[in-house]
């Protein structure tokens, strides 16, 4: 299989595109999503910067670029490690998510001249093109890509505020759906009923269909981690 135009930069490193420092968060952030780092595991500068061939400062800053978002854990005398959410976990994200996520469609289907849905028409669209790249990663990034443009077309300030570290929060749940479950049918399906709710302009049906991709995929994704 032809490999994606992201995943033969992200293999470059595109140092004419990306500091050293984002390099690494690239590539780390690349291992956690496809499960070469998994759940709990412990991460050292020293190793990282051997097998990266950088500084230790730069793996540094990566490093805690990536605890802000969630995606890594310090632990006090432990060190740092990557994010390993339980059950609980799971859910409180999906509950929050989908407080978030009708929070945005109140503000959506306010706007009568519906400009906002028609932004997130376009953000279907620009998903549906990518989110059957080769590239694991630019699949990821076209899912957390898709439901920011939507909390964006909201126009709320607050959900802007809050995207970073929910979606870095999103990012350590989807590698664990990834790691149990590959099935881009259902993925496909899903997205498409949410997002046809949403533009339908029925807040009652669109509501479900946030409840259902936000608590009822996590609860399934729940049930197979057992």
């Amino acid at each position: 299989m032809a490999e994606s135009k992201t995943a033969m930069i992200d293999t470059a490193t595109s140092a004419r595109s990306l500091t050293r420092k984002d390099g690494v968060v690239v590539k780390i952030r690349r291992w956690i999503i496809t499960g070469v780092l998994l759940p709990g595991q412990k991460l050292t500068e020293l190793d990282l910067a051997k097998n990266l061939e950088v500084s230790r400062q730069t793996i540094r800053e990566a490093l805690a670029q990536l605890t802000r978002e969630s995606l890594l854990v310090q632990e006090p005398f432990k060190g740092i490690k990557v994010a390993e959410p339980s059950a609980q976990d799971i859910m409180d994200l999906a509950l929050l998510r989908e407080s978030l996520d009708l929070l945005a469609l109140d503000q959506l289907l306010k706007d009568v001249t519906q400009d906002s849905l028609s932004h997130v028409a376009q953000a279907w669209t620009v998903f549906e093109a990518l989110e059957n790249d080769a590239d694991p990663l630019a699949r990821h990034q076209a899912h957390i890509a898709f439901h920011h443009a939507i909390w964006e077309a909201s126009r709320s300030s607050t959900l802007l505020h809050v995207a970073p570290v929910v979606e870095g929060l999103m990012t350590i749940a989807l590698a664990r759906d990834l790691q149990v479950r590959q099935d881009p049918k259902r993925e496909h399906s899903i997205h498409q009923k949410y997002v046809h709710a949403i533009l339908s302009g029925d807040h009652a049906r669109a509501a479900q269909a946030i409840h259902e991709h936000t608590v009822g995929s996590a609860s399934e994704l729940v049930r197979l981690l057992g």
